[in-house]
């Protein structure tokens, strides 16, 4: 099942492998360099169906990291379609860019978020967000689509997890307006529907969601399908079911091991018609075969494997008697 191809939309993946966005912290002013161009081509060629380009930043002040890459000016966008070429000149993977605010977990002094609420005492006492300026964020998040267009991306993923800007709005710990931004749940989801509206007249699209603040009070995984089918609703072609972030130490931490979010995932597939990729700690090949046929996801992100070795999907693919899937050049190596 891990490398039965996939159609998303109008795209189609050469399997269920994804190479999950991982922050490399290695940029400078924004810009995608060599390390970059390197570092996603060799997972490419490495044969994953899809490569999901770590968090980039839609705004001067959106930024987890100043060494975060960034996606809205032109000097930036020609950076990224210099990156985009390094991956499809040698691969069929498809390309997305995580569309990123870190709001309130940024180190940017001038950083933003719902209520004003600091995220921790490292970082910059956020402002609270004005009407207008939301609208003005929502514009930025549809200029970095736009750039991601050009630069020749196939799709782009809004980050709404792990406690940045529009995790921020959607959760109840942290969103504590009392405009149409704030209060129900569905007031708190406006602010990332306005962005989905804006980012699908553009690009495909994908949403990454905490599907579990880990926290009393927090959002759930029962509010997480309530978003999901938000998302379902707005042209979203996949929930990346993700959890965690949004509190500096959450009441209810569960143990990280392998497979440890993969439950919320097949809860999120169960209830939506689009596909789903499932994330956390997996690690092999059996493991990610087995939650797509046992009903979990339809695509298995993987991280740290991946950081570990670039080539995963072709032992994936001896594991799984797929040979037939190694690059030429590689196969000796797998005999």
């Amino acid at each position: 099942m891990l490398f039965k191809s996939l159609k998303l939309g109008d795209l189609c993946l050469q399997n269920r492998i994804v190479m999950a966005p991982m922050c490399t912290f290695s940029a400078k002013d924004g810009r995608p360099n060599a390390f970059h161009r390197t570092h996603y081509a060799a997972r490419a060629l490495g044969g994953v169906g899809m490569v999901i380009i770590e968090a980039t930043s839609v705004a001067k002040n959106a930024y987890i990291m100043p060494s975060d890459l960034a996606l809205y000016d032109e000097k930036q966008t020609d950076a990224h379609r210099k990156l985009v070429k390094s991956i499809k000149r040698v691969s069929k993977s498809l390309v997305c860019v995580q569309l990123a605010h870190a709001g309130a977990k940024s180190s940017h002094k001038s950083n933003v978020s719902p209520s004003g609420l600091a995220f921790s005492n490292s970082l910059p006492k956020p402002k609270e967000l004005k009407r207008d300026e939301i609208h003005e964020i929502i514009k930025k998040f549809k200029k970095a689509t736009e750039n991601a267009k050009k630069a020749g991306y196939d799709m782009v993923e809004i980050h709404a997890a792990h406690g940045f800007l529009i995790n921020e709005f959607l959760s109840p710990l942290t969103n504590q307006r009392n405009d149409e931004f704030g209060g129900s749940a569905e007031r708190r989801a406006r602010f990332l529907e306005l962005i989905m509206d804006e980012v699908g007249e553009i690009l495909p699209f994908g949403v990454r969601l905490s599907c579990d603040e880990w926290h009393e009070g927090g959002n759930g995984i029962n509010e997480a399908i309530q978003i999901a089918k938000i998302c379902e609703q707005k042209g979203a072609l996949y929930i990346h079911a993700s959890a965690g972030g949004v509190m500096q130490n959450p009441s209810n931490m569960p143990e990280i091991k392998p497979l440890y979010q993969a439950q919320y995932a097949k809860a999120i597939k169960e209830n939506v018609s689009i596909s789903v990729i499932a994330v956390g700690l997996i690690n092999t090949a059996t493991q990610g075969d087995e939650l797509l046929n046992n009903g979990y996801c339809d695509m298995v992100a993987y991280g740290r494997e991946l950081l570990r070795n670039p080539n995963f999907a072709f032992m994936a693919a001896k594991e799984l008697n797929n040979e037939n899937f190694i690059l030429k050049p590689y196969l000796g190596a797998f005999k």
